[in-house]
């Protein structure tokens, strides 16, 4: 009867330590898998920022386009304002000069 309860001992701590061991393993095997959930997360995410920061770049691209088109078009209109001035003072500097020519 010892042989028997010695034997029944043996079988549970034998059956604890294959528990505990498949308990460890199952652990790490969540562990790696959370880990690689994690990994995939982290891809994901610095993918879709990495999109964002190119759509950003456009919309900033195109704003300044815009800006610089408007700012040459002011230019433009500005540089043209001053021809047309100057083009109507052209006939009284010229007379000035030729009365000066002139008058000596």
């Amino acid at each position: 009867m010892e042989i028997e309860a010695i034997q029944k001992v043996t079988q549970a701590e034998q059956e604890a330590k294959r528990r505990r061991e498949a308990a460890a393993a199952e652990s790490k095997q969540q562990v790696a898998e959370a880990q690689k959930a994690g990994r995939r997360l982290l891809e994901e995410a610095r993918q879709e920022a990495e999109g964002q920061v190119r759509q950003m770049m456009q919309q900033a691209d195109g704003r300044a386009a815009q800006l610089t088109k408007e700012i040459l078009a002011e230019a433009g209109q500005a540089c043209d304002a001053l021809k047309k001035d100057a083009r109507e003072r052209l006939p009284q500097a010229a007379a000035l000069i030729v009365e000066k020519v002139v008058n000596g």
